[in-house]
């Protein structure tokens, strides 16, 4: 062997991005008995190296230990660090976080290939290891399946090899150099910058290290080296055929191969044998009456592969899952098995909040589950190759993934949101098809036998040109069973046979639909859509609702699933979720890494309530004689489900049932429901859902997959009774009220309950109910809700900041006072500093029974910006934070994020409202409030009710929207001391389209040059 001597040249030389790198190939097991291949699990001819590694750390080539991988030298006093992991998450370094800019902006001038010298944190790993017995006097091999971005690596001294890639495997060839008795001696030398790190500008946690497992293995004496599997099926996709490659490589001459495909239920649907001579073999199975693979019934053959020697002995086995499924363009339209497919998708990183992109298979299964859970069918592997784990899990659950080529060069063609593709990379650049086609080619080796996998994506954001056209075109030659994705071809079209699909980012609704109404010759993805920055994925019903308007509208992929925030301590030591910025780096996009629909210590934002709903393949549509079941899916009936349907009213669940049902798929049934309890007027609501019958893999019997909900209004007459909304004034008669008029102060007073307005304060001071003071801080108009992510986005502040002020400085010029038979009214006028000929009037009417009617309105003018929000504020004692609602839940929604909501009773905290979004916000708001109690932990409070048939919205929290508004995380808003009320008729919507300038949509925006006017009673608990 030539010998190779390692040069730091390397890191900046687009022509070297692996030195004595072994081919990529298959991720299959293999197993040298067929019981060991039956039972599967982990791979006898694997040794981990995973663990505590000696490491030394250096901030840049120049200052690192050069010669630490020579055997004499000593790493006495180095410390440790854990393998997998990140360099920045243990202990050295620094953590930066950084979206669409090359992380050295603004300290050096750099251009591509070039990285810096003096910023190029350098990690020394060394590891020693004895060869264990199961691989001693075998070929012995070393695979890295992540490390970041670029190393090299040396074992007892002598160089093994170079490179780049961070997120698909490097592995290389250590038979030349290990001792088959002691110790061995490895070291692996890791550059955070190198030119590879040009090609992986995405949106995350700029980190480096070994930060996926590490392992040696050997082979058997004959070796399936590479396996390629490919189904195809007839025309009425019902019979199949599989067809297998394989690869094999031996240490001596010939063999022979035995396959035998089973059935998911284990029986043999057919067998293969063929001799080796020391060429590939290409062999077939045909499969009869296949059992198809889908997302909806993931269906897994598991083909066992034998390979025997001359003599007959079997060498190795292999245990290969197999889909059944056909991915295909018909018509225009992308179809798996022969059915318009609708991807109801998410883009995931892989994310821990504690380990960053070194995450566990324990992640990945809770992962999984809630993808299941929650209706999400497929993954876009945002925007590099997963762990290939992750894909088993995709295969055997049932998740359409997308999976994504380890490209970004945002920074190269984009500045400050503006395209400039002066000097874009890869472009048209022939100097970067190698590196940038090895990248492709790691990825589709490793993943091509996935049945999950039904689209290859090109990479993101990298704008155009011929490399990407090239990696497009490998892509379609080496795997014509699976489509190609790539959306930059939507800013350089010279190309645009890139892409099989139109895929772009953020588009509106408006102008998807302009596109589909325009001969579009290709289907319609949306592969990042309602940016869930925040408190976010406002009218994400308007993309669903074009799944049905336009066949080729195929779904989207929400940006993203789960926070990018990383766990930190303030400075007293109490742990909180940090964001960029917040470890002392820069440049950095600071909190624009919280996009998830899941929180980033893997809670549910209360943003999965809509997408679950939204997400649905089957919609349940209730009336008070039945309910219709239109099944979207396209394989999977309801027989798996059980119907479960209730009837209510304020005052509890009337009636229920449990029904079998079957509605096949693509088909829709009305089911008659025979409800009682319909007696009295008023309004009432029917539930229905579908439930599990039995446990699944990725949830316990009773799941609820979906939900529909009908709520009417009996009327007087047709049931008998009296109507609800009168039921705030009856029997009052029979109580004393007595007004007192004093100087400053109006008292209304009642039996157990005294209630005092303040002239001076303009205000209600004083509510107390026997005795028990309810009122910390007096009721005032808001005008300002704390600003959401998307806000900002759009300036709210900027165009509407005068609310903000409104809303501290109302001014009170009237008070009038109304005495009538058992009720007293006390009226308040207030102007605001926004406009002169803009006003508020609040009028409370006291009733006999110390119940509060409040009625507010508002007076706008032309001219004003649009309302944030038109409500009514104040404080009460923190003890009172025991909520019980009769709203629409049980999470926080919005007039724009509602549809996934429900009306019924439920209970929570002052506290609940607070939601987890990184930076503090608007969050915890209620639409469709009929009441609310707020109440002490023994029951006394005050509670909050709407009249007639006019609900309300309520944030009922610690925090006064001014205290939101002014922390940045949230350790920075104070101790608790009241309970702030807030109680609304209109708020406008949290939007979502984007959160960097698209404004929430026209019909969930309120207008102020109108008058608002609701109201609202407050009793007592």
């Amino acid at each position: 062997m030539t010998e190779i001597v390692p040069s730091l040249d390397w890191l900046e030389d687009v022509n070297v991005f692996a030195v004595n790198r072994l081919k990529a190939h298959s991720d299959h097991k293999y197993y040298e008995t067929v019981q060991e291949a039956e039972k599967g699990g982990p791979m006898a001819l694997r040794h981990s190296l995973n663990g505590s590694w000696k490491f030394s750390y250096a901030v840049n080539p120049a200052s690192r230990a050069a010669e630490f991988y020579q055997e004499t030298f000593s790493t006495e006093g180095w410390g440790h660090i854990a393998v997998p992991g990140h360099i920045q998450l243990q202990g050295f370094g620094q953590l930066q976080y950084a979206n669409t800019m090359y992380p050295w902006d603004g300290h050096e001038t750099l251009r591509p290939p070039h990285i810096s010298k003096d910023h190029n944190p350098v990690g020394s790993y060394v590891k020693s290891f004895v060869v264990p017995a199961q691989l001693k006097d075998k070929p012995l091999y070393i695979s890295f399946q992540g490390v970041e971005s670029a190393f090299y690596i040396w074992l007892n001294g002598e160089f093994v090899g170079y490179s780049e890639d961070s997120f698909t495997p490097a592995e290389f060839d250590l038979s030349p150099f290990v001792r088959q008795e002691g110790e061995n001696r490895l070291a692996v030398e890791v550059y955070q910058r190198s030119t590879g790190g040009w090609l992986e500008d995405q949106d995350f946690w700029r980190f480096s290290g070994i930060f996926r497992e590490v392992y040696l293995y050997t082979v058997p004496q004959i070796h399936v080296r590479d396996l390629f599997l490919r189904t195809e099926l007839d025309s009425s996709y019902r019979d199949g055929v599989l067809k297998i490659r394989l690869d094999l490589a031996g240490q001596v001459a010939a063999g022979s191969v035995k396959l035998n495909l089973l059935n998911p239920a284990g029986q043999s649907a057919g067998v293969v044998e063929a001799k080796w001579i020391g060429e590939p073999l290409a062999l077939s199975i045909e499969v009869s009456a296949a059992e198809l693979w889908s997302a909806e019934i993931p269906n897994l053959y598991t083909l066992f592969i034998h390979v025997f020697n001359e003599a007959g002995e079997l060498i190795e086995a292999i245990p290969q899952r197999v889909g059944f499924r056909t991915f295909e363009m018909l018509n225009k339209i992308m179809s798996i098995n022969g059915k318009r497919i609708v991807f109801k998708g998410v883009n995931r990183h892989e994310f821990n909040c504690r380990r960053g992109r070194a995450v566990t298979m324990e992640d990945m299964l809770w992962d999984i589950k809630t993808l299941k859970q929650n209706n999400i069918n497929a993954v876009r592997t945002s925007h590099y190759p997963n762990q290939s784990e992750w894909y088993g899990l995709c295969d055997e659950y049932g998740i359409y993934v997308i999976d994504e080529m380890n490209l970004e060069t945002h920074g190269s063609w984009q500045k400050l949101g503006a395209i400039e593709p002066s000097w874009v990379i890869p472009g048209d650049r022939p100097e970067w098809l190698d590196i940038v086609m090895d990248r492709a080619v790691s990825m589709v080796e490793r993943d091509k036998n996935h049945p999950s996998i039904i689209i290859w994506s090109c990479g993101n954001e990298s704008f155009g040109g011929e490399v990407i056209y090239k990696v497009s075109q490998y892509f379609k030659q080496i795997d014509p069973g699976r489509l190609v994705h790539y959306e930059g071809v939507f800013n350089d079209r010279r190309y645009n046979d890139t892409s099989d699909m139109e895929s772009r980012m953020y588009a509106k609704v408006e102008s998807i639909e302009e596109y589909l109404q325009n001969d579009p010759q290709k289907p319609f993805i949306s592969c990042e859509y309602m940016h869930a920055m925040g408190n976010s994925l406002g009218g994400m019903h308007k993309y669903s609702e074009l799944e049905e308007k336009y066949p080729l509208y195929q779904g989207g992929f929400i940006w993203d699933y789960i926070d990018q925030a990383m766990m930190a301590k303030d400075r007293y030591g109490q742990e909180y979720l940090a964001f960029g910025g917040d470890f002392g780096d820069r440049p950095t996009d600071y909190s624009f890494c919280t996009d998830g629909i899941v929180y980033a210590d893997r809670k549910l934002s209360p943003k999965m309530q809509e997408v679950k709903f939204l997400y649905q393949d089957i919609k349940l549509m209730p009336d008070q004689t039945g309910v219709t079941l239109r099944n979207e899916g396209l394989f999977q009936g309801t027989d798996h489900y059980d119907l479960h349907y209730s009837l209510h009213n304020e005052r509890g669940e009337l009636d229920s049932g449990i029904l079998e049902i079957q509605v096949a798929a693509q088909s829709e049934q009305f089911v008659a429901l025979n409800l009682g309890g319909l007696t009295a007027a008023g309004e009432y609501w029917i539930n229905t859902s579908l439930r599990l019958k039995e446990r699944t893999l990725w949830a316990d019997a009773g799941h609820e997959i979906a939900f529909g909900q009908k709520i009417f209004t009996v009327e007087a007459g047709i049931a008998g009774g009296i109507d609800r909304a009168t039921t705030a004034s009856a029997n009052l008669g029979t109580q004393v009220l007595r007004v007192v008029h004093g100087d400053v102060n109006i008292g209304v007073k009642g039996r157990d309950f005294s209630i005092l307005f303040s002239k001076g304060a303009g205000s209600l001071v004083s509510l107390s109910y026997s005795g028990k003071e309810l009122i910390a801080y007096p009721p005032a108009p808001l005008f300002w809700r704390a600003t959401t992510d998307n806000d900002k986005g759009t300036a709210l502040g900027f165009h509407a900041g005068a609310w903000y002020a409104a809303s501290l400085l109302p001014r009170c010029i009237n008070i009038e006072v109304l005495e009538e038979a058992g009720q007293a009214t006390v009226t308040f006028d207030y102007r605001l500093n926004i406009s002169p000929d803009a006003k508020v009037t609040v009028a409370y009417t006291v009733l006999s029974d110390g119940s509060i009617v409040v009625k507010s309105r508002y007076e706008g003018t032309a001219g004003l910006p649009e309302l944030p929000i038109f409500a009514l504020s104040f404080k009460i004692p923190a003890d009172y934070n025991q909520l019980n609602w009769l709203a629409l839940g049980p999470e926080e929604n919005y007039n724009d994020r509602s549809h996934g909501a429900r009306l019924g009773e439920f209970s929570n905290t002052a506290a609940d409202s607070l939601s987890g979004y990184v930076v503090p916000q608007e969050s915890g708001n209620r639409t469709g409030v009929r009441r609310v109690s707020i109440t002490n932990e023994d029951g006394a409070g005050i509670v909050i009710s709407a009249l007639a048939a006019k609900p309300l919205q309520c944030r009922i929290s610690p925090y006064t929207a001014f205290e939101l508004e002014n922390a940045y995380h949230h350790y920075e808003l104070p101790p608790v001391h009241y309970t702030v009320v807030t109680v609304a008729r209109e708020q406008m919507g949290v939007g979502g389209d984007d959160s960097w300038g698209a404004p929430v949509h026209p019909e969930y925006r309120v207008s102020s040059d109108g008058i608002i006017e609701y109201e609202f009673v407050i009793s007592r608990a």
